[in-house]
């Protein structure tokens, strides 16, 4: 069965990446963690090169980092396309469905992602469930695969809320899909989040 990652990633460009977090940082410093945590994931992805990984990439796929992870990494660059992140995942993932049995859609900012869970999600999708999620503590998740597209997990969607997970659930319920939940993971979204990425030392 074919199968692909999918990872979404902005330019690292100051006052754009991780703008929750420039009180902390400032611009320049929100861009530069934005840049290596898109860096840490792209190596864990990648290790064993068992699965295509695709870079989706924002505002386009010609920002140097993006061209420097081009030669650094295994990954196909890709321009995502739409007015909000709920239409820009649809579209990523509905073009990887229609060339692959499998496809997980990740960010850059769980660094507690690991490819282990990576290939779990593979073997339960291999498994017939039609989807798996990892929640996020916040109230969102960290990681969404699927063996078969729906709009529906994307549209109305209040992005960036504490609502996401659930409204997604109830999504799930509708559509009468069968899937799965691993383990809560957090991502490095607000201020406090930074003492806990420091505290683990990720590289």
């Amino acid at each position: 069965m074919k199968k692909t990652l999918l990872i979404f990633a902005k330019a690292p460009i100051a006052g754009v990446a991780k703008t929750r977090l420039i009180p902390a940082l400032g611009g320049e410093g929100a861009a530069n963690l934005h840049r290596k945590l898109t860096t840490s994931t792209l190596t864990m992805a990648t290790q064993h090169a068992l699965f295509p990984v695709q870079l989706w990439c924002t505002p386009d796929t010609e920002h140097p980092h993006f061209l420097q992870c081009k030669k650094e990494f295994p990954v196909t660059l890709h321009k995502q396309s739409g007015r909000d992140l709920g239409k820009r995942m649809a579209h990523a993932l509905r073009q990887a469905l229609q060339k692959n049995s499998y496809a997980i859609i990740i960010g850059t900012d769980c660094p507690s992602l690991t490819q282990e869970m990576l290939q779990r999600t593979f073997k339960l999708l291999d498994n017939n469930y039609d989807c798996v999620l990892i929640p996020a503590i916040d109230g969102g998740y960290v990681l969404l695969g699927l063996r078969q597209f729906s709009a529906e997990l994307f549209t109305n969607i209040e992005w960036g809320t504490e609502k996401v997970l659930h409204t997604t659930r109830e999504r799930l319920k509708q559509l009468q899909w069968r899937w799965y939940e691993l383990p809560h993971q957090w991502d490095l979204d607000e201020p406090k989040d930074l003492a806990r990425y420091n505290r683990i030392n990720i590289n």
